[in-house]
């Protein structure tokens, strides 16, 4: 579907982080770090998984197809970030502001929908341990990341259709530091309530009932490990949840409190503040919080060093 190249709507100015001039260069090497560490752990994580056998199971099968989905949802918006943050007045054409919206809400809703799948996968190996074998087969993990991908692309070109039948005010100014679609709604002379009600419904879909599916599969972990009568128990319990549920509870808090609940008198200095947390901190978290905490991935990587070795000499 060709885009309404509309002249009220040409482009948009992105007015980026809420940085001072003489904080620039530190912002910049910051998020040029994170964005690295992003990209460098997750490729880590693909790589080990491609190339160990051991590793080839229905885990690390959704964790290599998160790893690439990080990567993704960090390009994103990162990149056009740091440019902004170097240079204010940059501006994005609106056919990019309508993509790079259908990407972040593709990326988004995939993201949820693999960490979901992963949360299932670990209430059957440690509820189900007997069965796992026979539930987790490699037909049923594909579907699962199909399934996903399918519905995250639905969820996103639902978005984007009803974005490009909008009209834009003469104020084309978007406080934030990618096109949200949220605040490209408030830019909109249109009436934008059925865009606000497929938000609703949508998001009802892609965030809420995973984040119902996640917290019900790590509630039954907890408690099933919580059984055992020791303090092992406990620690192993607060081990397996903790670590996970610190992620979710940052990722799917921040999306909430930004799509979801009734707006506040908050800035959108805050706005901003909250989106970095779940386009930027919780993808470079992913790799310590999923893998370089596990003692397969560890190993996995020891054995790739000592064949690198080997080899070199």
């Amino acid at each position: 579907m060709r885009l309404r190249n509309q002249s009220s709507a040409s482009e948009f100015l992105l007015l980026g982080l809420p940085v001072r001039p003489e904080q620039r260069g530190v912002v910049f090497t910051l998020f040029l770090a994170m964005y690295l560490t992003t990209v460098l752990g997750n490729l880590l994580i693909m790589l080990l998984i491609r190339l160990d056998s051991r590793l080839h199971t229905p885990m690390y099968f959704f964790l290599s197809h998160l790893a690439f989905t990080d990567i993704s949802f960090s390009s994103v918006t990162v990149p056009k970030m740091l440019t902004k943050v170097q240079n204010q007045y940059i501006p994005i054409t609106y056919e990019g502001c309508v993509s790079q919206t259908h990407f972040f809400i593709f990326f988004a809703d995939l993201d949820s929908f693999l960490i979901t799948s992963m949360a299932y996968d670990r209430y059957v190996a440690i509820c189900h341990p007997l069965h796992y074998m026979a539930i987790m087969r490699q037909s049923l993990c594909a579907t699962l990341v199909a399934v996903s991908w399918a519905v995250a692309f639905a969820c996103a070109l639902l978005h984007t259709l009803l974005l490009a039948q909008l009209s834009f005010c003469a104020d084309r100014t978007v406080p934030h530091f990618f096109c949200d679609l949220g605040a490209l709604l408030k830019l909109s002379c249109s009436d934008t309530s059925l865009n606000q009600l497929v938000i609703f419904t949508a998001g009802l879909a892609a965030i809420m009932l995973p984040l119902l599916c996640i917290l019900v599969s790590y509630g039954h972990i907890g408690f099933t490990i919580l059984k055992v009568p020791s303090t092992k128990g406990v620690c192993k319990a607060l081990s397996t949840c903790g670590s996970h549920l610190s992620v979710v509870a940052l990722y799917y808090g921040s999306i909430i409190g930004l799509y979801f609940l009734p707006p506040s008198n908050s800035t959108s200095d805050r706005n901003v503040i909250a989106s970095v947390m779940y386009t930027v901190v919780t993808p470079m978290l992913n790799p310590f919080i999923y893998s370089l905490r596990n003692k397969d991935m560890k190993g996995a990587l020891r054995r790739l060093l000592s064949k690198k070795t080997e080899f070199s000499r």
